[in-house]
């Protein structure tokens, strides 16, 4: 929650620096000459427009919750915060390998949601916290209805919100692929040895 609330705080931040954030964003055709490194990282935590964010933020509020409790306490939400960053920066570095000469400016925690989605979908059904093979029939299903509804979205080739720019549908899918991949090993890293946790029917919290 804490994650999905400062999104619309950075783009406010954002909205008031001199180049409206456009210095944070990510352009593959700099990186390739050694430059603009730092906006692997730093254009997660940018955005097109209020739209944008607010899609973002949902997206972190829908599925960042049961990942997070996979990697309960201190050392989960370290782990957590570093599952959210890196499947973002491989979000970042995939758009980047598609698109080695461009100079448009990428934007956006989409390659970390997906990558939270992901991670996400291999808990589907699953009330135990273990999570699904990546072969599992249900995943994969999943997986490839979002994919081909990313494609169809990248193909519109529009952002909500922002006149005129594209969708990094490319971002999207490395995310999601590496988000699905890495979350096994990852709870494996940040997992307390409380290896379930319960999920009741009700809203309320598992109990501790």
């Amino acid at each position: 929650m804490i994650l999905a609330a400062s999104l619309p705080i950075l783009f406010w931040l954002q909205t008031r620096a001199p180049d409206g954030g456009l210095s944070l964003a990510f352009q593959p055709a700099s990186l390739w000459r050694g430059e603009a490194w730092p906006g692997l990282f730093t254009s997660m935590f940018v955005h097109a427009g209020w739209a944008h964010v607010a899609m973002n933020a949902t997206g972190v509020f829908a599925f960042g919750p049961p990942v997070a409790r996979l990697m309960p306490r201190a050392r989960g939400v370290l782990g957590f915060l570093a599952f959210y960053i890196v499947t973002g920066l491989a979000g970042a570095v995939g758009y980047g390998l598609v698109h080695p000469d461009s100079y448009d400016a990428l934007v956006g925690a989409s390659g970390a949601v997906f990558g939270l989605m992901g991670a996400a979908f291999r808990l589907l059904g699953r009330r135990d916290g273990t999570l699904r093979p990546l072969t599992d029939r249900r995943f994969l299903l999943m997986a490839a209805v979002m994919m081909a509804v990313n494609l169809a979205v990248g193909l519109i080739g529009l952002v909500p919100g922002s006149a005129g720019a594209r969708v990094a549908w490319e971002a999207h899918a490395f995310g999601f692929i590496a988000g699905a991949l890495l979350i096994g090993p990852w709870v494996r890293l940040f997992r307390s040895r409380r290896t379930s946790f319960a999920s009741p029917p009700d809203l309320g919290d598992p109990p501790s």
